[in-house]
């Protein structure tokens, strides 16, 4: 069964841990905003091109390209028999132009699997976040045992918190994705087509919840 899925919801409810494991579970890829356009900008396509010469200016890429570049990936044969879209759409104005890619791809079924989660617990969640500038990987102060300050496991680099982790700017990110996407999810709702999922469960809970529900 071909499985379609767009992963929405704020800042700091695992979206990006669910769609790990909803893409290995039913074997089809995970398109994040980011990855596609890392992906594009190393393929050096067309598209690439342009958002590499935009992104190298300190802009951010027009709906126009970011568009293109999710029909592109969604048009690939890696996701011929299903695919999980993370990041995409955050507009009214990206989710009518997905709407058109789908009928354009013949694509009649999909789900929204909305995320929800109090705000005070996501500024908490991500208040607990921790990076290693070294390597890159993500700790949390309560799973790992670690303390702010404390070195990463595996290299001894001291661990850093994020700006945009920080409860203050975490509010900021929060009340623009309330004002601008509730609209989006309204889109969604009258289509018939989202699952609200508690996402303040463990994570093997939420993606049972998810499983079930599909």
């Amino acid at each position: 069964m071909e499985t379609r899925l767009i992963l929405f919801g704020p800042p700091g409810v695992g979206k990006g841990t669910q769609a790990k494991l909803l893409a290995e579970h039913f074997g089809i890829p995970h398109f994040s905003t980011g990855d596609i356009l890392r992906a594009a900008v190393a393929a050096g396509t067309e598209l690439g091109k342009k958002a590499r010469t935009i992104m190298d200016a300190g802009k951010l890429v027009p709906d126009d390209i970011m568009i293109n570049l999710v029909r592109e990936a969604l048009a690939s044969s890696r996701a011929a028999k299903g695919f999980i879209l993370d990041g995409f759409p955050r507009t009214l104005e990206q989710a009518k132009a997905l709407s058109v890619i789908f009928r354009d791809l013949k694509i009649l079924r999909f789900h929204v699997v909305n995320f929800e989660v109090d705000d005070e617990e996501i500024i908490r969640r991500l208040d607990n976040r921790l990076i290693c500038p070294k390597e890159g990987k993500i700790f949390n102060l309560e799973f790992d045992s670690l303390e702010k300050g404390g070195q990463c496991p595996s290299c001894g680099v001291p661990l850093v918190q994020r700006e945009d982790d920080k409860p203050e700017t975490v509010r900021e990110r929060l009340r623009i994705y309330h004002a601008t996407t509730k609209v989006v999810v309204d889109f969604y709702k009258q289509q018939g087509v989202v699952m609200t999922v508690d996402g303040t469960g463990t994570v093997d809970v939420v993606n049972r919840e998810i499983r079930m529900m599909l």
